[in-house]
């Protein structure tokens, strides 16, 4: 998240032009919410549909608000001993200038902590993938608040803030690899650990009831991610943003074409859930290394996160551990990925003129990128587990194992997403739902 480049000789000046592209920058990611509440939505039985979709639209709500608060001081005020930001005047945003500019770019202050307030939104709601149908959404909500406190806001500041460690030791994040990504799967790890497996883990069938509603989140999750990633320049004046784009369309193409091809080869079938999500792998892992690398290390890096993260899918089986739509597959793994590739694969000619191994710069950046990928992914990891077992031995996080059988929609929100009522037969004059397809994501068994 580097702010864009203005010549030092003069003081940066308002940009209309970078104003309006960060604006639209701004709603494509928060697009990306409501795209992932689809994309989980259509991955989970019938009966945990309108949940799924709940998990992630409630996180507008909760952390738009802990943003305006206090969150956005914390992940960029003045730093405190490399670990966390604080700005007095920041908090409530009542005391920040509509033409103040954010440090050394063209566009203003409001219009920065906008854009990475919709980065504040998503990164939580894409936890809630791994702990479809058995988490009480009270306490989500609780969770979210919580972890966007302790975790988020610290850790954005440990990337992207003045001063955060991260950011300090020359750590190359351009959009979100360890901050969000890596953030979101190994917090996903850690609270599925506390909380334990869905009833008929490994038993049941929980195949997609909606495969549409996958390809439509997903095809809104590449859409947005335009916004996620080129936008993170902050602006277009040197190509730098340009480049990210290009990048994110190549990488995605290629990780596609990647997982698609291992389905192939190990499975025998084309799938379009491995289409989706080999589309969402590709994004992952090009959003730390895509201002970094040239289009042919996009492919590579779109190609190897395809490949690898439909294989690590199949590690749930193998270690036991549910992660129910395999956040922690595409994007805890994706995310590592894609960050310890730009120590390797960083050319030297986009944001910075730090080159990878493959391009003559030895091993530093790498070692660098490893210290940034494994401290988020602890971090995140143990305090995440840590609330969740606050939460589970208080408030408790799951529901009653009778709620979960019979569905989680009707039990937290009293609602169900589709009205088979008038399907014919008896079901015209039955108060009764209709019986819940045994639906649910199973990817491909590696």
């Amino acid at each position: 998240m580097a702010p864009a480049i203005t010549l030092a000789a003069e003081a940066p000046t308002l940009s209309a032009a970078n104003t309006g592209f960060m604006l639209i920058c701004s709603a494509l990611v928060m697009l990306m919410t409501p795209g992932l509440a689809f994309f989980y939505g259509g991955m989970v039985r019938v009966k945990s549909t309108l949940n799924m979709l709940m998990m992630s639209f409630i996180s507008l709500g909760i952390v738009t608000i802990l943003w305006v608060l206090y969150g956005f001081s914390m992940a960029f005020g003045t730093d405190s001993g490399g670990l966390v930001g604080w700005n007095s005047d920041w908090v409530g945003l009542s005391d920040i200038g509509l033409t103040e500019l954010w440090d050394g770019t063209t566009i203003p202050l409001f219009v920065f902590l906008v854009f990475q307030m919709m980065f504040a939104v998503l990164t939580p709601a894409l936890i809630s993938g791994a702990l479809a149908d058995r988490v009480k959404f009270t306490a989500w909500a609780l969770f979210i608040a919580l972890w966007a406190t302790v975790v988020y806001f610290p850790v954005a500041h440990w990337v992207w803030g003045s001063g955060g460690w991260a950011f300090e030791l020359g750590v190359i994040d351009f959009a979100g690899g360890t901050a969000v990504h890596i953030n979101a799967g190994a917090a996903a790890l850690g609270v599925i650990l506390v909380i334990g497996k869905r009833i008929g883990f490994k038993k049941d069938p929980m195949r997609p009831h909606s495969l549409p509603l996958v390809m439509l989140g997903a095809a809104l999750l590449w859409f947005g991610w335009f916004g996620f990633n080129a936008g993170s320049w902050l602006g277009n004046d040197d190509g730098v943003g340009a480049l990210m784009f290009v990048n994110t369309q190549i990488a995605t193409a290629a990780a596609v074409l990647g997982w698609l091809a291992y389905e192939k080869i190990r499975h025998g079938a084309f799938t379009t859930l491995g289409a989706a999500s080999g589309a969402v792998a590709g994004l992952v892992a090009i959003t730390p290394a895509g201002g970094a690398v040239t289009p042919l290390g996009a492919i590579a890096v779109g190609a190897v996160s395809g490949v690898l993260c439909a294989m690590a899918v199949g590690l749930k089986y193998k270690f036991g551990y549910d992660d129910s739509l395999d956040v922690i597959g595409v994007h805890l793994v994706g995310g590592v990925i894609g960050s310890l590739l730009v120590g390797l694969l960083a050319s030297g000619k986009g944001q910075s003129d730090v080159e990878g191994l493959f391009y003559g710069g030895g091993l530093d950046q790498f070692w660098k990128q490893c210290a940034g990928v494994f401290g988020v992914l602890a971090y995140s990891l143990v305090v995440s587990a840590i609330l969740a077992f606050l939460l589970d031995r208080t408030i408790g996080m799951r529901v009653s194992e009778d709620d979960e059988v019979a569905g989680i929609d009707r039990a937290e929100h009293a609602e169900t997403a589709y009205d088979f009522s008038g399907a014919g037969g008896g079901a015209a004059h039955s108060t009764a739902p209709a019986p819940a397809d045994r639906a649910e994501s199973k990817k491909v068994d590696a």
